[in-house]
């Protein structure tokens, strides 16, 4: 819940915002803790809903400098070491022959998202869209927040957007549950 000062109710007046509840102001947030293949946390990943899509926030340390590709998976478990039990990528419940990738013409995974960059001190700090999921179901997009849940998996290596089940993006290397 909102709490909105004096003053900014009186600002939210001559905006017309006072009209709306408290509630439409407010975004529906999602927070995930991310951990590393050997358990030890990493940071944070906060997803907020927007009308057409999600946004992702991560701050993290003590990853591995340079690109990695990521991923929403299926399934709100993060098992070390390996986060199979993250499952597959997010995809669309009517498909029954998956493919993925952003550059590939085909694709129709709605867990491919873009690479991510760690700096050369292992930090990242990085605020990024997709149009491809949402919380609920909403727009006929997959649900992050199913029976089962959600995870934000990150690879050891970049995804190149086109080689199929994963974009050549190797190992899972850290792992955050979203919704469960």
């Amino acid at each position: 819940m909102i709490t909105i000062s004096r003053r900014n109710q009186l600002a939210a007046l001559g905006l017309g915002l006072l009209a709306l509840p408290v509630s439409a102001l407010a975004a529906d947030k999602l927070t995930g803790n991310i951990k590393g293949s050997d358990g030890t946390p990493h940071g944070t990943v906060e997803i907020t809903e927007a009308p057409k899509g999600v946004i992702l926030r991560i701050t993290a340390t003590g990853l591995t400098p340079g690109w990695h590709g990521m991923h929403f998976h299926e399934k709100g478990e993060c098992t070390p070491p390996t986060f199979k039990s993250a499952g597959g990528h997010i995809y669309p419940h009517d498909v029954t022959t998956r493919v993925h990738g952003l550059l590939n013409a085909s694709a129709n995974d709605s867990g491919d998202l873009p690479n991510l960059y760690v700096a050369a001190d292992g930090s990242v700090t990085v605020e990024l869209y997709s149009p491809l999921v949402s919380f609920h179901g909403n727009g006929g997009r997959p649900a992050l927040l199913d029976a089962d849940g959600s995870a934000l998996v990150i690879h050891a290596k970049p995804d190149d957007y086109q080689t199929q089940p994963i974009g050549g993006a190797g190992e899972r290397v850290a792992c955050a549950v979203l919704g469960k």
